[in-house]
């Protein structure tokens, strides 16, 4: 059975409410990596996704500095036309290949976005990238304005159906919006995460412009295996080893938060995995949800969230998860 799909903001794009996203394929040795991966179980992954019903799938430039759109590109070249996914991918964050686990410099100077594209292009193997998106807001001084004029130029040209941003704040999203449409914004957002909900989901949904929400299993907390002991066995270049959600106090916070999702997925027969991620695409103004996978196996334990409505009672009962255990910060209920 095909996957529920909703309109991608004002664009006459439907996307699938959940997406695959392609960060982990990019491997490890770099800043943000999530240690070794196999590129045959990316691609297995990427592939039972489609099947599955999942129309799009999200990407970045840096995510293994251009490995993750390589090997998406070998997945869009092995597949007919037809059955394609949409590809959306970022620009912005400037790696030093000599020094790979230095942090990405976030630049959106004109010139280095239209570079980056042409990079994309070719490692994606395509003519035209479906949704093109600034991954984070500039570092370097150049005004947004500037930036998001050469984003509509690559528009205008043909090289990029739609254009978005990822990370931006509301000013941010002001600024962009006298200038030309933003077509989609990308904000962190899961019950631990949930500053989005307090104002740029809300303006998003008041501009017409799409949400397409990313780590709604706040990279991997909130799933059925994760524990204390799987923290302490993560790859030595696995990025989540300095984020503060996976520290103390929060871990255990966060760990508690996940133990309560428990009888609520028993409930509705599916993983705690996809009850968060069901939790994220109800909530009012949310086009969908980016959903990580290494394995078909990881996919399958999540793909049921596009199909899942929580009812009021499950979203009282997760709301009062929340308060309980003190996990995250921002709205706790749509």
């Amino acid at each position: 059975m095909p996957l529920p799909t909703r309109p991608l903001g004002n664009t006459n794009l439907s996307i699938s409410t959940v997406g695959f996203g392609a960060w982990a394929v990019g491997g490890g040795g770099w800043a943000f990596g999530w240690g070794e991966q196999d590129d045959a179980e990316s691609l297995s992954a990427m592939r039972h996704a489609v099947e599955l019903g999942v129309n799009w799938i999200d990407t970045a430039a840096v995510y293994g500095h251009g490995h993750s759109e390589r090997v998406v590109g070998r997945l869009l070249k092995e597949l007919p036309p037809a059955d394609r996914p949409l590809v959306f991918t970022k620009c912005g964050l400037v790696w030093d290949d000599q020094h790979p686990m230095t942090p990405a410099q976030s630049v959106l100077r004109p010139a280095s976005i239209r570079k980056e594209c042409e990079a994309s292009l070719r490692r994606l193997g395509v003519e035209r990238i479906d949704l093109y998106q600034f991954h984070w807001p500039d570092q370097t001084g150049t005004p947004v304005e500037d930036s998001w004029a050469e984003m509509g130029r690559l528009v205008d040209e043909g090289k990029v159906r739609h254009a978005g941003v990822s990370n931006f704040d509301v000013e941010l999203l002001d600024r962009c919006e006298r200038m030309r449409h933003v077509v989609s914004l990308q904000p962190p957002f899961s019950m631990i995460r949930r500053e989005a909900a307090a104002d740029v989901i809300p303006w998003a949904k008041a501009h017409r412009t799409g949400v397409i929400c990313y780590s709604p299993m706040q990279a991997g907390l909130l799933t059925d295996r994760f524990s204390s002991e799987r923290m302490a066995a993560l790859a030595t270049d696995d990025w989540r080893r300095r984020a503060e959600e996976f520290q103390p106090p929060r871990l255990e916070r966060n760990l508690a938060l996940r133990d309560a999702l428990k009888p609520i997925a028993e409930r509705r027969k599916i993983t705690i995995a996809a009850a968060a991620v069901a939790w994220t695409i109800c909530w009012p103004g949310v086009t969908g949800a980016i959903v990580g996978a290494r394995s078909a196996a990881q996919v399958d334990g999540w793909i049921a969230a596009a199909t899942t409505e929580l009812t009021a009672q499950d979203l009282d009962d997760i709301a009062g998860a929340i308060r309980q255990t003190r996990a995250g910060s921002g709205p706790g209920r749509p």
